[in-house]
């Protein structure tokens, strides 16, 4: 497996232990709505993502699921983490966004290469801070935002994320994502075409201005 990190990895990464990951690693792919990982599952590997994005959210009791963030290219889920370390159940859901590439690293080498590599060390350091800010991001949405503010938000990262103005969703998908009920989401993207934000198509977007 030569090379597999490089593009995404190098700069994070010393030679040493690249060469480590990719000698145990496990290459997976995965397709767009693909899930990976299922709330109540043990995780046995920890994903670094090498292409395409996955999205991870939050599921209650009833089914319901919130969007807590988004992995991009050389990132990980920090809530992955915390259960390979933990030996716990998942809490979250991950289904990939895009056609993904992702390289599993067995859970065992983990805590070796904490004591044995500083930029291993810090690379897990700042995946915690960073999910636990895009996670305190999403609370703050809930909490002090307008839910077309919400909206507005969500679409501008559907956008980055795909990297297109066109979007293949459907209204329910929406709601699902924001926690909120089809008929609301469909009236405030109404309101946003009217606006001239968006043009809302069958089971798709095409931003405007978003």
């Amino acid at each position: 497996m030569p090379n597999t990190l490089d593009g995404a990895y190098q700069s994070l990464f010393q030679p040493e232990l690249i060469a480590e990951i990719e000698d145990v690693g496990v290459i997976k792919e995965v397709k767009a709505g693909e899930e990976l990982i299922q709330v109540g599952e043990y995780i046995r590997s920890m994903p670094l993502l090498l292409d395409g994005a996955i999205k991870i959210s939050r599921v209650d009791e009833d089914g319901y699921e919130l969007l807590l963030y988004f992995l991009e290219r050389g990132e990980t889920c920090a809530m992955t983490l915390s259960c390979c370390v933990g030996h716990k159940q998942s809490e979250i859901k991950a289904v990939a966004e895009l056609n993904s590439t992702l390289l599993m690293v067995p859970v065992f080498k983990m805590e070796e290469w904490s004591s044995k590599y500083k930029s291993w060390r810090n690379y897990v350091f700042e995946s915690y801070h960073n999910r636990l800010m895009e996670v305190l991001s999403a609370i703050d949405n809930i909490a002090f935002t307008k839910l077309d503010e919400r909206l507005l938000r969500y679409l501008e990262s559907k956008k980055k994320i795909n990297r297109s103005v066109h979007l293949e969703m459907t209204h329910q998908e929406i709601a699902s994502d924001l926690n909120s009920s089809r008929v609301v989401i469909s009236r405030l993207l109404k309101k946003l075409e009217y606006q001239g934000y968006l043009k809302i198509n069958r089971n798709s977007l095409e931003l405007l201005k978003v």
